[in-house]
């Protein structure tokens, strides 16, 4: 299959079947998948330089794309956080690229964790989507062998939806495996 087939799959089976759902006077009020943020909230950092570094790299690989560290915006003396500290990585995926990753994470990823019995059904109240992964080596271009520390990530879905209703109807259609209620 062609990389840009989510692409062609939204203009061509879901933009029509979601004016039909909500009954959009033109397909301009059709919601879309603006951008996929994935942010990984490293902690023990703190203590370990090492560990941006690997996540940076781990991250770059899943998304194609470069990894950026988030750093600190204060002091937390409980946490023995300095500000200007790195205590995160994070990419934002756009265009072809976000397409590409949201095949790889419906159709290869999200089946290999075990005991799946889908997502949760929480969205934000403004059409977005944020979907929690505990490990990293559920991406197959993650090498176990290599992996030092599972680390877990969050995945956000930005969309353009004005309600949840539409957000959950644009992301089901692209197959997203919600939980039934």
């Amino acid at each position: 299959m062609e990389t840009a087939s989510f692409k062609k799959d939204y203009k061509e089976r879901i933009v029509p079947i979601l004016v039909k759902e909500f009954g959009y006077t033109t397909v301009m009020q059709v919601p879309k998948l603006e951008k996929i943020v994935l942010n990984q909230g490293l902690g023990a950092a703190v203590t370990d330089k090492k560990i941006i570094e690997t996540a940076i790299e781990e991250m770059t690989l899943i998304t194609g794309q470069r990894a950026v560290q988030t750093i600190s915006k204060k002091d937390v003396s409980n946490f023995k956080l300095r500000k200007k500290t790195p205590i995160g990585v994070r990419v934002t995926l756009r265009g072809d690229r976000m397409y590409e990753f949201l095949e790889r994470l419906v159709r290869v990823a999200l089946p290999r964790i075990r005991d799946f019995r889908g997502v949760g059904n929480k969205l934000d109240g403004r059409g977005n989507y944020t979907l929690g992964i505990t490990e990293q080596i559920i991406f197959p271009e993650i090498n176990i062998d290599n992996v030092h520390k599972l680390m877990g990530m969050n995945i956000t879905f930005v969309t353009t939806a004005e309600t949840d209703e539409e957000g959950h109807a644009l992301l089901r259609e692209f197959g997203l495996p919600f939980k039934k209620n």
